[in-house]
């Protein structure tokens, strides 16, 4: 696997304004949701995004103990999503899942869940080889029954105070990971519902490619609907498992100025999460991870918002 090198981290000086900025927990992969959360207390950050399995691992009970008694507020819970099973069984198991992360979000104190809503049938498991055969491969047939089951799920969300936040995924991701590739696709299947029940994440890694990304921003924006700006960098060459070619702000191609003055135009005011897929991100020790993120937040993300 090629793995991304990375400069040394930069210490955030004192008082440097970190008040939007959040670590999400996949950045630092071997870290438990209780050291994750003290990361983050020692860094100066003021909020947590958390993925499920760590959530699970304390227990969602005890998750929001910890979490509270830092002093942070939790900027989403990922993950929610993978809508697109063509079999009855398979789709009710979804479905109660999603019901649980509705209910782990809302337990937690957060109003936003990330919904990867799922790749096409026919793949055997994210990042795995086809299935055999010709059934699966209907990829309208899945974007429609990602719309059909966010419809579903959208009163149960509501009841919960929840908002379902439709992550568009890279098309590289479509076969196996979400069908839904542009923010525009996202903002389709959101628009029948009230902005505080279906919402978007704007990822940079995503959606920088999109070259009607500017238009959507502000369609999303004037909307209400943006409810988390992720970011993180577009590296390569890529690794071998592409998910894992996500690196530092800084380290890639994307252009954050632009891309984080579009977001800003909106009025958006949220937090901004620093999510990163990356070994040798993973390899290196948290702190040292926290301090690299904060000093390109504030270098390179900041400035633009």
């Amino acid at each position: 696997m090629t793995t991304q090198t990375t400069t040394e981290p930069t210490v955030t000086p004192a008082g440097t304004d970190l008040t939007r900025l959040s670590l999400n927990t996949a950045t630092t992969k071997s870290w438990t949701l209780r050291e994750a959360v003290d990361g983050a207390v020692r860094a100066g950050l003021p909020a947590i995004g958390v993925w499920r399995d760590r959530v699970q691992e304390a227990g969602v009970a005890e998750s929001a103990r910890i979490i509270a008694d830092a002093g942070l507020r939790v900027s989403s819970l990922c993950r929610g999503g993978f809508l697109t099973a063509d079999d009855d069984a398979a789709a009710a198991a979804a479905l109660d899942d999603n019901r649980r992360a509705i209910v782990e979000a809302a337990t937690l104190g957060t109003r936003e869940l990330i919904m990867v809503v799922g790749g096409l049938p026919a793949a055997s498991a994210p990042g795995g080889p086809a299935l055999p055969g010709t059934d699966g491969r209907d990829i309208v047939g899945a974007r429609r029954r990602v719309a059909d089951r966010i419809g579903e799920l959208a009163p149960f969300a509501a009841g919960h105070g929840v908002r379902l936040v439709l992550e568009p995924l890279h098309p590289i991701f479509a076969a196996d990971r979400a069908v839904i590739s542009t923010l525009g696709q996202a903002l389709d299947i959101a628009e029948p519902y009230p902005a505080d029940v279906v919402g978007v994440v704007v990822d940079t890694y995503h959606v920088w490619w999109d070259p009607d990304l500017q238009r959507q921003i502000a369609r999303a924006g004037a909307a209400g609907r943006i409810a988390n700006y992720q970011v993180c960098d577009w590296t390569l060459p890529l690794a071998t498992d592409a998910l894992l070619s996500r690196g530092h702000v800084g380290d890639g191609y994307i252009d954050f100025a632009t891309i984080t003055r579009w977001v800003a135009q909106t009025g958006y005011a949220g937090d901004v999460e620093v999510e990163i897929f990356n070994q040798s991100v993973w390899d290196t020790p948290g702190d040292e991870t926290v301090a690299t993120l904060a000093d390109r937040y504030v270098r390179l993300v900041l400035p633009h918002l």
